[in-house]
């Protein structure tokens, strides 16, 4: 992994005595090793952005990090939480429930449900206007122009 990636990622809970959604809501821009997360305890909080590669070095792993770190302010305004899992012999919650296979890229929306799962990176650009498509998120802009004067 490059060391700038490797410096993102965020300490496990427990070297910082708090929950994986606490640290999120703290720095929304975070990415998070996927080891340390249960699809479970994000549902209806977050949707979820997962990468996974075979290995960090893995060009596409690489240039859809990059991607996503260019512009992970609209990600975040978004509920997005970044996942990244480059273990393929452990078995973390993520790998097991999503069952990539080498790349893949995998959008879970707030209710669960896995939204995309795309074999190729994807820009930021492509990410948001599927997010802006799902249901919850249509009911989440309708909220906010509801609150605001």
């Amino acid at each position: 992994m490059n060391i700038a990636l490797a410096a993102l990622i965020a300490l496990p809970a427990a070297a910082q005595d708090q929950t994986v959604l606490e640290r999120w809501t703290e720095d929304r821009t975070q990415v998070f090793d996927g080891a340390e997360i249960n699809l479970d305890e994000l549902t209806w909080v977050v949707r979820p952005l997962v990468v996974f590669a075979d290995t960090p070095s893995d060009p596409r792993f690489q240039q859809q990090m990059d991607l996503i770190l260019a512009e992970v302010d609209r990600l975040a305004e978004r509920d997005v939480m970044i996942i990244v899992d480059t273990d393929d012999e452990t078995m973390s919650d993520v790998r097991t429930t999503l069952r990539p296979r080498g790349y893949m890229m995998a959008l879970v929306g707030k209710d669960g449900r896995v939204a995309l799962r795309k074999p190729e990176p994807w820009s930021v650009r492509e990410l948001s206007r599927s997010i802006d498509k799902m249901p919850l998120r249509q009911q989440e802009i309708s909220d906010r122009r509801m609150v605001s004067p």
